[in-house]
């Protein structure tokens, strides 16, 4: 009462109540002690890797794959208390985001030269699908080789998407003697099946993108050795973050 300068109380024969003042300020000392337990638990929750925030980058050729986003629920549902943010990017940002601590994770698509100054974790194997248009030819046919496309125009996304994607794509195809000087290039890996649909040609594309469902187009599995891209978890050196280990537990 003395700090205060007021009194807090009334001194009554049958004992005491509290003034107006008194009642005021013991509400707010009640919710300081209740958010002082709060934030006392909450740090306990962070240093366990229970509560706080995860930043995970995502690729857009990895957006439609259905593991990753299991994965991301499962844990949500065991981690209740730690909130996730999710970044959709090219591979050159996403790299350059996770060095900078922009992110704490990132999924990535195999190879990727930037990706080794990190670690790596493989979750998934992932083949890759010829798309065409449902009225060539060729569209009849259950599963085709590269070298049967070499009179269809290849449409391949921007090299930065995915680099070392982009590689494997577009030697894959010229080895096969498909003319790369007649490819078109689409803006992401997804929109290469809207030019698809509209006729401009075929695409190579990881098997978890024929979800997209369009009405020209048509996807087939290659024939004879198998175009594959592995799918990764990439994370800082020397992490030492608990919720970043809680969620690299889950593999």
């Amino acid at each position: 009462e003395r700090e205060v300068g007021t009194p807090l109380f009334r001194r009554l024969t049958r004992g005491v109540e509290l003034t107006e003042a008194g009642e005021s300020f013991y509400e707010d000392a009640r919710q300081i002690l209740a958010m002082s337990d709060a934030a006392l638990e909450k740090a306990k929750g962070i240093a366990r890797g229970m509560n706080g925030s995860l930043s995970l980058g995502i690729t857009s050729s990895d957006a439609f794959h259905p593991q990753i986003f299991t994965l991301l629920h499962r844990f949500q549902l065991d981690h209740p208390g730690v909130t996730l943010h999710q970044m959709e990017d090219n591979m050159a940002n996403l790299m350059t985001a996770l060095s900078e601590a922009e992110l704490d994770i990132a999924f990535v698509r195999l190879p990727c030269e930037s990706s080794k100054a990190f670690n790596l974790r493989i979750i998934d194997e992932e083949p890759m699908v010829i798309a065409l248009p449902r009225d060539n030819p060729l569209a009849t046919q259950p599963t085709l080789a590269l070298e049967q496309l070499c009179d269809v125009a290849p449409i391949l996304f921007p090299r930065e998407v995915a680099p070392g994607l982009y590689e494997l794509v577009y030697n894959s195809c010229l080895r096969a003697g498909i003319d790369m000087e007649r490819a078109w290039q689409s803006s992401q890996i997804s929109s290469s099946l809207s030019m698809v649909n509209a006729g401009f040609g075929f695409a190579l594309v990881p098997q978890s993108m024929t979800c997209i469902q369009q009405p020209n187009v048509s996807y087939h599995p290659l024939s004879g050795a198998p175009l594959k891209t592995d799918i990764a978890i990439a994370w800082r050196r020397f992490e030492r973050s608990r919720t970043v280990k809680r969620f690299l537990a889950m593999f």
